[in-house]
């Protein structure tokens, strides 16, 4: 059983990034602010049923996209312009091809995934319907594994995993529109091949 002392020294290292997660589900940095708020205060309240020695993480990330899905989608506000500048450390961007293209030859689909700006990929992830945009946030932006994802979300790993597939495949679909449009591909190609 956690001390709800320990709970600032803990837990506060972490508000940044649970800013930054909540500015990517709100699109709003002031639902921003009141959801991490909102989840600091039940995280306290709760913090003497947190077990030491589990994912304190995870634990916060649960508390922020439980506290999204009952408050913020319920409002079922959405502002007209997104502001996610906040996100420079987009782990998305690297993993689609940025970082892991320079541990291994680099393929035709590296190079082109390359030329998307940080812009262009957050484009195409706020563009996913809610169902699959959270689990590839808390996946390929958190990086937290499927695992994680399922008790932060409170569904099956299977789920998670389906999910994380269709918004994945969907995002691939947006960004080779774009690639497309851009004449970045050869007419002719489809998305997906390899």
């Amino acid at each position: 059983m956690a001390d709800q002392a320990t709970f600032a020294e803990q837990a506060m290292p972490l508000m940044d990034s649970l800013y930054s997660a909540a500015l990517r589900m709100t699109r709003n940095p002031a639902d921003a602010e009141d959801l991490v708020q909102e989840t600091y205060l039940k995280a306290y309240r709760g913090f003497g049923g947190f077990q030491e020695g589990t994912n304190l993480k995870a634990w916060l990330y649960r508390i922020l996209t439980n506290s999204y899905i009952n408050v913020y989608r319920k409002k079922q506000r959405q502002p007209d312009e997104s502001d996610l500048a906040d996100v420079e450390d987009l782990f998305l961007y690297r993993r689609l091809g940025g970082a892991e293209g320079a541990t291994r030859s680099r393929s035709a689909e590296d190079e082109l995934l390359d030329t998307f700006t940080e812009f262009e990929v957050k484009e195409a992830l706020e563009a996913l319907p809610e169902n699959f945009r959270i689990p590839v946030l808390l996946a390929d932006v958190e990086g937290f594994s499927y695992k994680e994802i399922a008790e932060i979300m409170d569904i099956p790993i299977g789920t998670v995993m389906s999910r994380l597939h269709r918004g994945r495949k969907a995002m691939q679909k947006a960004l080779f529109e774009f690639a497309t449009e851009r004449r970045l591909v050869p007419d002719g190609a489809e998305a997906g091949e390899g």
